[in-house]
């Protein structure tokens, strides 16, 4: 159905020995890549970028990005692997735009934190205050509750992860969802849900009196510096944007077509890894938003039942095996994965994505973590 290349782990370590073969476009590429990555040294230099390698080779990515950020500034950055593996495009760290999946979460999340702030947007109000065409549920549902994935609106269903279906609006797209009853009475329990944050979208729109991504692109991305996150628009051409890979068998093929208008706020952006560490840092200062706003959004909202959910407005919310608090969130997409973690204490930050689909990042961020923050 779908034109591809087939790459093998074996045949990946061929094709980065044929590149060494190739004089001067070996050379090119080693240079794009030496501008891409900027370290500073430390001990533990070898250890991460062999992890990261490592990473590459076992789990049969194309590319990954890592960038990581302590004190206020980014320390490593570091491409591996491909950005195209077909025309042989390295990942660029700073450059490469890979598909980011639900970190568009906590991004969102900051708007809501925006509007909170200037009092444009009441948390605790039903959202037909702001929506009021949205069709009423057998419960109140507000803002906060959608931020914390309580309030009882589905996920996906019957395929629509790999949606192809193109959406003119945020309030076109509630039309796949907005009729359906809700899960459970809302504050009842904790049920992820993408849909959730296409919501919080809409209510945005409202609140703001601005369409969606003019608002972020204008008070969050610009602001943050995240001047190379944009929407996954699929039509126009969008410099330095990944090629996405799914493994099948094994083997690294080419992603299915999809169209991710349907979940702009939850799931439907573009990112570097450097632009997500600028947003991380951006939580780590009150420039952007008050600090009682960010613990307010770093809290876990809590269950009628009074059962903490481990998820605040837009974030994840654990304690690591170290002890750690960690805030983070990770992104699933077709063709994309990414892990993006802030440690609020030791005052660093780290973002890892690949552009393939599936992988899990997790134990590789644990582990570069332990080598920046080992004593």
């Amino acid at each position: 159905m779908y034109d591809y290349i087939v790459i093998s782990r074996k045949n990946k370590d061929c094709a980065m020995r044929l590149l060494a073969r190739i004089g001067i476009l070996f050379f090119a590429i080693a240079v794009a890549v030496s501008a891409a990555s900027c370290t500073v040294e430390s001990a533990g230099d070898d250890r991460r970028a062999t992890l990261a390698s490592q990473y590459v080779e076992e789990a049969g990515v194309s590319g990954l990005a890592v960038s990581v950020a302590l004190a206020n500034e980014i320390v490593w950055t570091q491409g591996f692997g491909f950005a195209d593996i077909e025309q042989m495009v390295p990942v660029d760290p700073a450059a490469t735009k890979f598909r980011v999946g639900s970190t568009a979460k906590p991004m969102t999340a900051m708007a809501v934190g925006m509007l909170y702030e200037s009092g444009k947007l009441d948390l605790d109000e039903p959202i037909q205050t702001y929506l009021p065409e949205f069709p009423e549920k057998s419960g109140v549902i507000t803002t906060r509750m959608l931020a914390g994935h309580t309030a009882g609106i589905r996920h996906y269903k019957n395929g629509e992860f790999l949606s192809a279906v193109p959406y003119t609006s945020i309030t076109d797209a509630l039309s796949i969802f907005s009729d359906d009853p809700i899960l459970f009475q809302p504050g009842a329990r904790f049920s992820y849900s993408t849909y959730g944050f296409n919501l919080i979208s809409a209510v945005l729109e409202r609140a703001a009196d601005q369409e969606f991504l003019a608002f972020m692109s204008e008070n969050v991305f610009g602001p943050t510096g995240m001047a190379s996150t944009v929407a996954d628009h699929v039509v126009p051409i969008i410099s330095n944007r990944s090629r996405y890979y799914t493994l099948a068998d094994d083997r690294l093929v080419n992603a299915p077509w999809v169209d991710n208008s349907n979940k702009w706020a939850g799931g439907g952006l573009l990112s570097t890894s450097e632009d997500l560490v600028r947003f991380g840092l951006a939580h780590l200062s009150d420039e952007f938003l008050s600090q009682q706003t960010i613990e307010m959004m770093w809290t876990s909202q809590i269950t009628s039942d009074g059962q903490e959910a481990g998820y605040g407005i837009g974030w994840n919310i654990w304690t690591d095996e170290a002890g750690r608090r960690v805030i983070g969130h990770g992104g699933g997409s077709v063709g994309g994965i990414t892990e993006l973690r802030i440690y609020p204490d030791q005052g660093l930050v780290i973002a890892i994505i690949t552009n393939t689909s599936p992988a899990d990042l997790t134990p590789l961020t644990d582990s570069i973590v332990d080598v920046f923050l080992r004593h």
